[in-house]
Parts: structure tokens; C-alpha cells; sequence
């Protein structure tokens, strides 16, 4: 008995050092890519209101291109971890290249409408002139550094498969202190630097995601690492292409739907006035820095459970699927304490107005319980169930509790019903607590629990 228990304690301990070893260095380049975004804030919101506001909408532009690339590298990342699992490394590495290049051609057609129509697509946000002025600058110049920063994230997802996740936080580092620097510059015109305002963050901004790039493929060419060949750039199998678009275009349809919901909470709150936005942009950077442990988790319950179903140990992948069911609760309930200790901290270093400081402080609070639901249903939904193939359900999820539910109500609260802005935010971010009662009879259906890999790859590559 006590045999059984010491292997047992000693499988945890395993399990945890894993996690750990993936979990923290992705959260914490999570967490960096967020300070990143934060800093930005932080130094336009000291220059004026207006700038913050504006550079918030703008990077809605941004926000909907990530949305699809993280639905490519979603999908790529599912298959690629359990041919990982499986030692495959031939199609591991044409899978990454088919990701890069679709990644790629993604931008291209985000950095053709920045360039061309960036008026247009701050309309789509606010009607205020001075807010669409300072924004359409800011994306002409900025649309340059999306050509960069999806192969960049190519990159850093096969860092984390290669358990080299540890290099994306040190890239982070450097490009986050490169950002605060040149922001400083910029921005504020130091040392005889013209004042360029929104349009310095923009400018370091493509600095920053370039050098990232450059980094990533410099890494690239060491030893034993993953990188791109001719011959894997013109491989093509449809079997193959058919397993990532069974996970990916579920995980598009779910990305743009969270999203564009997303993107309508800066649009509404565009609509109610200058103070609403400003307030909401905050709350916002709150919360992506704070959830960045929940996605560090979540990206690496994805890696371990599809590296294990690769394997065929579906009774493991299991077991390690109710584990992280409990863990996402713990999570949870420490980001709630986070903002709980970062909230009064953020309202402090922004100049805000009484009103748009006041809303501030009641977003802050409701944010509690959006986090604590966001965690559980990141590290499960997004963690676990695309793993084993299940990219459905988020879907179904967020068009029900977003587009059938907290959306319409918020759009008729906030254009009909002329509801407090208070109120409307709340109604707004209700879709994450919405869908916490569904989740678990779906996880309890074992679907995710699939191998997805193919058997005689080589010959399957090559009859396609």
C-alpha cells in the first residue's frame, strides 16, 4: 500500500514540476506581452485622456488580426503537441510551416487595410473626430509591426512544445524594457526627440515586434531547434490539412465571435462618451495583466494532455484533465486576490477625470467575478477540450452567452434603454459567469479525450 502511495505522490510531484516548467515562463511571457500593452497605457494616459482612449480603440485592429492567427496557431498547436507526444518530428516540423504561412498571409491582408482605410476602421469604434484622428495616425504607422508579430507567435509556439518557453520570457524581457524606453522618447520628446505622442508608441511598437522576430529566427538555427525549409514550406497533405481546420476553423468561429463581441464592448463604450472609454480601456489592462496565469495554465494543460494523447495514455490524459478542473478553481480565486491588491494601485498612476475615475473603481470591482469565471473557463475550454480535438463547444458557448445573451442586452441598455454606464458594463462582461454552469456536464462527455495523430505518415505525405 504504501508502495502505491509513494508512486502515486510521486506521479503528482512530476505532474506539478511539468506544469510548473510550462505554466510560469508562458504566463510570465504572457504577463510581458501584457506589460507591454500596459506601459503604452500607462505613459499615453499621463500625456492626456484622449490619447489613451484613442490608441485603446485603434488596437481593437489588432486585437480582431490576433484573433485569427490564434485560431491557426490554436489549431496548429493541438496537433502539433500530440505529434510531439508521438516523436513525429518531420510532421511536426510541416505542420509549423503550414501555420507560418497562413499566419503570414493573415497579416498581410490586416497590414493592407491599416495602411489603406484607417479612418474607416476607427469609425467602426467612435464617432468622436479628435479620438478618430489620433487613432487613424496611430494605425497607419503601427500596421507595419503586424507583418511581425504573427510569425513571432509561429515561433514562440514551438518554443513552448520544444520546452524552450523559457526564451520567449527572456525575449519578452528585452522587448518590454526596449518598448518603455523608446516610449519614453517618444512619447514625451526627452532629450530633444520630437513629441510624437500616439504615434511614439506606434513607432515602438514595430521596433519591439521586430526584434522579437529577428531574435525568434536567429534562435531558430541552433542545434536540434524547429525551423523552416523550402521543402516543408511546399509540403501539402490534405488528411493533414483537414485535422487542422477540424480544430481550427471551430476555434476561428469561437476567437471571432468572442472577439468581435469583444471589440463591441469598445464600441459601445465608444458611444458613451470619452470617460466610459477610458475607464473600460484600464479595466481592461487590469485584467489581461492579471489572467495571464490562467493562460499559462491553460497553454500548458494543452501541451500535456495532447502530448499524452498523442501517446495513446488516454486513462492518464484523463486523470491529468480532472486535475486541471481543480486547478482552475485555485487560479481563479488568486487572480480575484490580485486585482483585489492591483486595483486601487492601477486608478492611482492614470489622469482621469472625477467621473471617468469613479467608473473606474465600480469596473474594477465587478472584474472580480468576470476573472474568476474567465480563468475556469480558459483553462478548461481552452486548455483541455482543444487538446483532444473538442473546439466546438467554446463556440456554442460564446454565441450563446455572448450573441444570444449579454451583447443584445447591453446593445439595448446602453442605445435604448439609455441605462447607467455602470450598468451596461455589467451586463456587457456577464458572458463568461453565464457559461460557468454548462461547462462542466460538457467536460464530463470525455469528447476531447482523442487521439489525433495519423498512422504511416510518410506515405500519407506523400499520396497528397
Amino acid at each position: 500500500m504504501s508502495t502505491d502511495n509513494s508512486a502515486v505522490q510521486s506521479e503528482k510531484k512530476k505532474f506539478y514540476k511539468e506544469l510548473l516548467a510550462l505554466a510560469v515562463p508562458i504566463g510570465l511571457q504572457n504577463l510581458l506581452v501584457a506589460l507591454i500593452g500596459a506601459s503604452d497605457a500607462l505613459m499615453l494616459g499621463r500625456l492626456t485622456q484622449d490619447a489613451v482612449s484613442a490608441v485603446s480603440l485603434a488596437n481593437q485592429v489588432v486585437f480582431i488580426m490576433n484573433l485569427f492567427i490564434a485560431a491557426i496557431t490554436g489549431g496548429g498547436g493541438a496537433l502539433l503537441a500530440q505529434y510531439r507526444g508521438k516523436n513525429d518530428k518531420v510532421t511536426v516540423k510541416r505542420l509549423f510551416c503550414t501555420i507560418l504561412k497562413w499566419t503570414f498571409g493573415i497579416s498581410l491582408v490586416f497590414f493592407a487595410l491599416g495602411m489603406a482605410i484607417p479612418q474607416y476602421l476607427m469609425r467602426i469604434y467612435t464617432t468622436d473626430t479628435n479620438l478618430i484622428e489620433i487613432g487613424a495616425q496611430y494605425i497607419r504607422i503601427v500596421s507595419v509591426s503586424y507583418l511581425f508579430g504573427g510569425i513571432t507567435q509561429c515561433y514562440y509556439l514551438v518554443m513552448k512544445l520544444e520546452g524552450k518557453a523559457k526564451m520567449s520570457v527572456i525575449i519578452s524581457v528585452v522587448t518590454l524594457l526596449i518598448d518603455v524606453l523608446v516610449d519614453l522618447f517618444l512619447i514625451y520628446g526627452l532629450a530633444g526627440v520630437p513629441k510624437l505622442g500616439a504615434n511614439g508608441s506606434a513607432y515602438s511598437t514595430i521596433a519591439v515586434e521586430a526584434i522579437a522576430l529577428i531574435w525568434c529566427i536567429i534562435l531558430s538555427y541552433r542545434k536540434d531547434n524547429i525551423r523552416p525549409d523550402i521543402k516543408s514550406f511546399l509540403w501539402f497533405s490534405k488528411a493533414h490539412f483537414k485535422d487542422l481546420f477540424k480544430i481550427a476553423l471551430p476555434m476561428l468561429f469561437s476567437s471571432l465571435a468572442w472577439g468581435v463581441g469583444f471589440s463591441l464592448h469598445s464600441l459601445i463604450m465608444g458611444h458613451l462618451g470619452s470617460d466610459a472609454t477610458a475607464a473600460a480601456s484600464i479595466t481592461s489592462v487590469a485584467q489581461e495583466l492579471i489572467t495571464c496565469i490562467c493562460k499559462g495554465v491553460s497553454a500548458g494543460a494543452g501541451i500535456m494532455v495532447g502530448s499524452l494523447l498523442g501517446q495513446g495514455l488516454l486513462d492518464k490524459a484523463k486523470e491529468y484533465g480532472k486535475r486541471f478542473c481543480l486547478i482552475s478553481f485555485a487560479v481563479g480565486g488568486i487572480n480575484v486576490a490580485l486585482l483585489a491588491v492591483l486595483g486601487p494601485i492601477v486608478t492611482v498612476f492614470f489622469v482621469l477625470t472625477e467621473a471617468a475615475r469613479k467608473y473606474l473603481i465600480y469596473m474594477l470591482l465587478f472584474s472580480a467575478l468576470y476573472v474568476f469565471a474567465y480563468s475556469i473557463n480558459t483553462i478548461i475550454v481552452v486548455g483541455i477540450f482543444p487538446a483532444g480535438g473538442d473546439a466546438r463547444y467554446d463556440a456554442i458557448s460564446v454565441l450563446i452567452a455572448s450573441w444570444c445573451f449579454a451583447l443584445p442586452l447591453a446593445l439595448l441598455g446602453a442605445f435604448v434603454f439609455n441605462l447607467p454606464v455602470i450598468v451596461v458594463y455589467i451586463i456587457m462582461c456577464s458572458d463568461e459567469i453565464v457559461k460557468l454552469p454548462f461547462l462542466y456536464p460538457r467536460y464530463k462527455k470525455y469528447i476531447w479525450l482523442k487521439n489525433l495523430t495519423r498512422e504511416n505518415l510518410e506515405e500519407t505525405a506523400e499520396k497528397n
